[in-house]
């Protein structure tokens, strides 16, 4: 485990230096005010005063700094066990397939547990890949209009499989509309919120999903978990790279400090925003994603008769949709 420092005598120092400036800055002024040397009096005055703002600025980044370090280093010990749990997982379930036979039963509970491991690792190598990729500049991504519903039942069903949660504990509300924004973005974004939702919900998680239209040019969409919520002066920090509440080693639940970093960093390369509320519907955290978009307007046809009936067309969003609902 990484050593950590305190942060006691840094801000000790900053506040030893910034009274001795002041002090120093009240002194010169009334020596110089009781010579009546204004000229120099307000000369002074404005460069000591550049330079106590100097100071203060250049601790406020060291401590900025600081703490950036020590994310860092909180960020190396949950890497090092999201590497080292599934790994280990996956040496004993071979090795126990290589050193004794099992019938097929447990052969498919081994497989199970490997490619669930896999898994794990995959997601954390796209994490990891997704936050590379962020920090190198790079050309803009042609943005499409994509189906919103489509791709949020695709979401869901990832999560679903991943936990193996039951068909009521994901709830579905989306209006049939599309979103400005690359699939590949867009699908990182809600599987990261859906996944978070999971983790940091209740014992039996319950999510709800909604979306709608708003002003007719913006798509918000709200996720919302049974969860304890998110306390106020953290509604900021967890948007930042590499921060996780608590201590690694009194964590419960698995995780880097990435995922809603890359969901900020995405949401705003495609114009949108993102915030979070501490309580919502289901009395846990909600987060609100707001991106271009605008209404999917309905396919219609004529009817043998003469009447104008809506498109059933099995491929369309919104019957993807009504195929979910129905589930």
């Amino acid at each position: 485990m990484i050593k950590r420092s305190s942060l006691t005598w840094p801000i000790t120092l900053a506040v030893v230096v910034l009274v001795m400036i002041v002090a120093l800055l009240v002194i010169w002024i009334i020596g110089q005010a009781s010579d009546e040397h204004w000229a120099f009096l307000t000369i002074g005055a404005i460069f000591i005063t550049l330079i106590l703002i100097g100071v203060a600025v250049y601790f406020i980044w060291t401590i900025k700094e600081y703490r950036l370090n020590r994310r860092q280093a909180n960020f190396i010990d949950s890497v090092t066990h999201e590497l080292k749990s599934p790994i280990a997982s996956i040496k004993l379930c071979l090795q126990t397939l290589d050193l004794r036979a099992v019938g097929p039963e447990q052969q498919r509970e081994f497989h199970k547990f490997i490619m669930e491991d896999i898994q794990r690792l995959d997601s954390l190598i796209d994490h990891l890949l997704a936050v590379a990729r962020l920090d190198h500049v790079e050309r803009d991504e042609q943005l499409e209009d994509v189906p919103l519903a489509g791709l949020l039942a695709k979401c869901v069903e990832e999560i679903r499989r991943r936990y193996e949660l039951g068909p009521d504990q994901v709830q579905m509300e989306v209006e049939p509309c599309l979103v400005r924004g690359s699939p590949r973005d867009l699908e990182m974004v809600f599987v990261n919120l859906l996944d978070n939702a999971v983790k940091y919900g209740a014992k039996q998680p319950h999510v709800h999903v909604q979306a709608a239209v708003n002003r007719g040019t913006r798509v918000v969409t709200k996720i919302s978990d049974n969860g304890k919520g998110v306390n106020f002066d953290l509604r900021r920090k967890i948007f930042q790279r590499f921060y996780r509440g608590g201590s690694e080693l009194e964590r419960t639940t698995k995780g880097t400090g990435l995922g809603l970093y890359i969901v900020k960093s995405l949401v705003s390369k495609m114009k949108g925003k993102i915030h979070t509320h501490g309580r919502g519907p289901l009395g846990g955290a909600t987060f609100e994603v707001d991106l271009p978009g605008h209404a999917l307007e309905s396919q219609t046809e004529e009817s043998p008769g003469g009447k104008t009936i809506p498109s059933q067309d099995p491929d369309s969003p919104a019957a993807r949709l009504e195929v979910i609902h129905k589930a």
